[in-house]
């Protein structure tokens, strides 16, 4: 179990306690991005059975990663936030699945907002799922409507992608598909991972029977130009490194229009950071074109976004703002 870790002490402080009590005899590994909080001193004196990997400079959230899981022997690899409070039982019925079904790649469990236990969270929800331009949404979270979770997300089935916050991990899967995309540094890296790992004939589930809380936000804030610039730039790659090669060139289409869309509404907001990031976004993905589609070849897109589970067939942006489906189960999806 890693949980990669940047100046993050207050949240060890407080979630670490937990982890230890919960890990149902995992390994228990901190992997620290080059903190410059108390985050090292605090592990060493208070906590001496947790293992520490102490990078001399933050790698960010996929390097780090990269980096850490590679120096680890281990058939899973739990992949778990500093801001993320575990429940008694929660890694139990992940492991169970996992190890029944060689062809599932990762899992995750019910992720709810911290602050507010009743309410699904943004990062993984109750599973989480794509539409067909790559836009990510999960049961349970449509961009910022969240639900109440009354059971309705209980059932295990497959999903598009496993939440990064906290998920188990196939090692050899992980290994043959090479991590995450460093070029990420961090946003949707593990959406990219999984997305590969489908194409490559594997399957990715979600397990309600564990539940986790998530603080979120816990490095960058929700609205912030960096996070608003990764996410943009980082959704373009997804899509040009694992869209079907008959589906790209129309999809990406879409996607860059949808974009600018997004743009327009941070400019008449009077959030001009938020515009520009997008812009910067954009740029930055042309800049790097010629990286990003030796980085397709290696991903070997196939699937069509029908074959795919987890998918919408049309695009979410539509649902929800034009045409006001703010429910998961308003999408009529499987």
């Amino acid at each position: 179990m890693v949980i990669l870790n940047y100046n993050g002490a207050h949240f060890l402080r407080k979630f670490l306690p937990g982890v230890l009590r919960h890990a149902d005899g995992a390994r228990v590994v901190v992997a620290d991005n080059a903190s410059t909080d108390d985050s090292l001193g605090l592990l060493r004196a208070g906590f001496p059975t947790v293992e520490i990997l102490a990078f001399t400079e933050n790698l960010g959230f996929c390097e780090g990663y990269n980096q850490a899981l590679a120096r680890l022997d281990s058939p899973y690899f739990v992949l778990l936030n500093s801001d993320v409070e575990v429940q008694a039982g929660w890694l139990r019925p992940l492991y169970t699945l996992l190890h029944a079904n060689p062809r599932i790649a990762a899992v995750q469990p019910k992720v709810l907002a911290y602050d507010n236990p009743t309410l699904f969270e943004h990062a993984g929800a109750g599973g989480g799922y794509l539409d067909e331009l790559g836009y990510p949404f999960c049961r349970g979270r449509l961009f910022d409507t969240l639900e109440t979770d009354r059971g309705q997300y209980d059932d295990p089935r497959p999903v598009a992608w496993a939440s990064g916050a906290c998920c188990l991990v196939r090692a050899t899967t992980w290994r043959d598909l090479g991590g995450f995309e460093p070029a990420f540094f961090a946003h949707m890296e593990e959406i990219d991972f999984c997305w590969r790992a489908q194409n490559a004939g594997y399957e990715v589930w979600y397990h309600g029977g564990g539940t986790v809380h998530h603080v979120g936000g816990g490095t960058l804030p929700k609205t912030n130009p960096r996070k608003t610039y990764l996410n943009f730039r980082n959704g373009l790659a997804l899509l040009f490194k694992n869209a079907a090669p008959g589906e790209l060139a129309g999809f990406l289409i879409l996607r860059v229009l949808l974009d600018w869309v997004a743009g327009l509404r941070f400019l008449a907001a009077g959030s001009w950071q938020e515009a520009q990031a997008v812009g910067r976004a954009h740029l930055h993905f042309i800049m790097r074109l010629g990286y990003w589609r030796r980085r397709r070849k290696l991903a070997k897109p196939r699937l069509l976004a029908s074959q795919r589970p987890g998918t919408y067939a049309g695009s979410v942006v539509w649902a929800y703002f034009g045409q006001g489906k703010k429910l998961f189960s308003q999408l009529l999806l499987p």
